[in-house]
């Protein structure tokens, strides 16, 4: 029986016109395919090729054995690429998460990951209030200082850790707050509540301390509110992993360094609302946001110590 093998490398060698080139196509030493052509063409009891120095051409049984079986082992080699594209993870992806995402996420990041896993895409929903993970069909969720229900697999990323900053324009009309009683007289900035509490719970020097703030805007969108912030409207709690950045551009300036917001059990988390097993699809893109987000949160611990 042919050897499939033998055939394929005898149709290369037809198709490259010359040993050497079909070695580099099929990555294996020239010296190797040559004996490979030399025991098919014994197993056949005929000459396939015809060598010089300067030209191979195939012999009147070359060609008609290459035209015989080049198209079925063409065919072959589509069904095996056909099979593989079926192996790798594809489909569909749904996402929510916190609408400052891509303020820290980078969009070279999908480069890679699309390079990485061309069969899948992903759909982004961008909202800073919980959602209903079940009734709004969501894959994954990257939450951030949210309460997760039971019955869902929840994976923990990195501390919550909430900032107090104002914009340089701010803080020259209005001397920055020296303690928190004082943060009490400025304008502040707040995420919309049902509550209707206008409150900060902060660590500092003294352990935990409340304050009464006076709530001037408020909106449920962190990053129009890190907007709101930047343009002088006054002081806000944002995520650190948001405002250091602005930060380091200038554009904002910490106030109270000593007091911020932290929450080990709710904070950056992945939840999952697929059950065992995790779609491959879902637990590929799962692994990247950790991967990534691990290295988000790295460098903001290395500009931490630098400054």
């Amino acid at each position: 029986m042919l050897d499939l093998n033998d055939l394929a490398m005898f149709v290369q060698v037809v198709r490259s016109g010359s040993f050497s080139e079909a070695a580099r196509r099929l990555r294996m030493p020239a010296n190797t395919l040559s004996r490979r052509i030399d025991q098919l063409e014994g197993q056949l009891g005929t000459r396939l090729l015809h060598r010089s120095t300067r030209k191979l051409a195939p012999s009147t049984d070359g060609q008609a054995l290459f035209e015989r079986y080049a198209p079925a082992l063409d065919q072959i080699l589509e069904i095996g690429r056909l099979h593989a594209d079926e192996q790798a993870p594809s489909g569909s992806v749904r996402v929510t998460a916190m609408a400052g995402l891509f303020e820290f996420f980078r969009m070279e990041w999908l480069v890679e990951f699309y390079a990485r896993y061309p069969h899948i895409s992903i759909d982004f929903l961008l909202d800073d209030a919980p959602s209903d993970l079940i009734a709004e069909r969501i894959d994954l969720a990257l939450r951030m200082g949210i309460e997760t229900g039971s019955g869902l697999k929840v994976r923990r990323l990195a501390p919550s850790v909430m900032i107090l900053a104002a914009s340089p324009a701010y803080l020259e009309r209005r001397a920055a707050p020296r303690t928190l009683r004082e943060l009490a007289e400025h304008d502040c900035l707040t995420i919309s509540n049902r509550q209707g509490r206008n409150t900060w719970r902060l660590q500092g020097p003294r352990g935990s301390q409340e304050v009464s703030i006076n709530s001037r805007f408020a909106v449920n969108d962190m990053r129009v509110l890190a907007q709101a912030c930047t343009a002088g409207l006054g002081i806000a709690l944002l995520p650190q992993l948001i405002v250091e950045p602005i930060i380091a551009q200038g554009k904002l300036v910490r106030v109270l360094p000593t007091y911020r917001r932290a929450s080990t059990g709710l904070g950056l988390q992945l939840v999952y609302t697929s059950r065992p097993p995790v779609p491959p699809a879902v637990a590929v893109f799962a692994e990247f946001l950790s991967e990534k987000m691990g290295e988000a949160m790295t460098n903001l611990s290395h500009y931490q110590v630098s400054r």
